[in-house]
């Protein structure tokens, strides 16, 4: 910027009022800064300006990638609200691995990004030794915290959600309900299926051994579980799928063995992800609003970046029934 300012001829602070377009300067200044901008090839040094303002208008992501699109929509709606709020993302996958997951924390921090948000997973801790080196960067949690008392926490209530999806089946009159079921070290998933025996209890139905089995929450998960499911004497009149990922490979299992959806067995699913709608027949299923989980927290986080002493929050999304053509 010095350079600049000697071949223009002018202050560094004429240059600093050109770049940012923040104070009146004559149109004849202005283009003899600008002259100088292009013979120089000068670009703002954006690391330089963040060690001024100590802000970097970055925000760092630890999310465990997953072919379960429901992920990729959650990121697409943090972008799109971090882009609308002058912010940038940076977006590291934890692939589940605790290592992996420690470096790319470590890696964010040292960036000086100005929060953080984690959507990774309960089964890790993130290293305490890290978060107490830098104990001024804010983060909130977008799923069930892993530990608590740092940060805020963005949660589903999977148990209503659960409770909901089994209900829409019992009021279609089906008695024979099945469960595929996320993984049980997940919150989640662990909820959703309590809320899944709480409205099978509710309505004095039986859940037969072996009418609940666990997935993963991926497609060849929810193929497999439902192969298990058709060995059942008898088998299921419907089946509560715990997200939509699982929903397509029950839809893929239940072609290969010749049955349709709704006719020989009703599917219900978890998530509405966009692909929902597009099945054959398009997916009943449990709206989570994505877009607004995302834009709510980078909302949350950027308050908690204005006023770093606030209270910590625990925000709660209520699930909705979408019923289409499954059911």
């Amino acid at each position: 910027m010095k350079d600049v300012a000697r071949l223009a001829g002018v202050s560094t602070s004429t240059v600093s009022h050109v770049i940012n377009n923040n104070r009146f300067v004559s149109e004849q200044v202005r283009e003899k800064v600008e002259q100088a901008i292009g013979e120089l090839n000068y670009a703002p040094s954006a690391l330089a300006r963040s060690l001024k303002i100590k802000q970097t208008r970055t925000i760092g992501m630890l999310l465990t990638a997953s072919s379960n699109p429901f992920y990729s929509e959650v990121v697409r709606g943090v972008e799109n609200s971090c882009y609308e709020r002058g912010y940038s993302l940076i977006l590291c996958n934890t692939e589940g691995d605790e290592e992996r997951m420690n470096r790319s924390l470590e890696t964010l921090m040292q960036k000086r990004v100005d929060g953080l948000l984690m959507m990774c997973t309960e089964t890790h801790l993130p290293s305490a030794a890290i978060l107490n080196r830098y104990p001024s960067v804010p983060m909130v949690m977008m799923d069930w915290a892993p530990f608590e008392g740092r940060g805020d926490i963005i949660q589903d209530n999977a148990l209503l959600g659960g409770e909901l999806a089994t209900r829409h089946l019992i009021d279609r009159g089906y008695t024979r309900i099945a469960c595929i079921a996320g993984p049980q070290d997940k919150t989640p998933a662990r909820l959703r299926l309590e809320g899944f025996y709480k409205a099978m209890a509710e309505h004095g139905l039986a859940v037969p051994a072996g009418y609940v089995v666990d997935g993963d929450f991926e497609f060849q998960g929810g193929f497999n579980a439902m192969n298990q499911l058709l060995a059942q004497d008898p088998r299921p009149e419907a089946v509560f799928t715990s997200n939509d990922a699982m929903a397509v490979g029950v839809y893929h299992a239940l072609f290969q063995a010749g049955l349709r959806v709704p006719q020989d067995i009703a599917v219900m699913g978890y998530d509405n992800i966009e692909l929902a709608r597009y099945l054959t027949p398009p997916l009943s299923t449990i709206h989570q609003p994505k877009d607004e989980l995302g834009e709510l927290a980078i909302d949350t986080l950027i308050h908690r970046m204005q006023d770093p002493d606030a209270s910590q929050q625990t925000l709660v999304l209520t699930p909705e029934l979408v019923e289409r053509g499954s059911v």
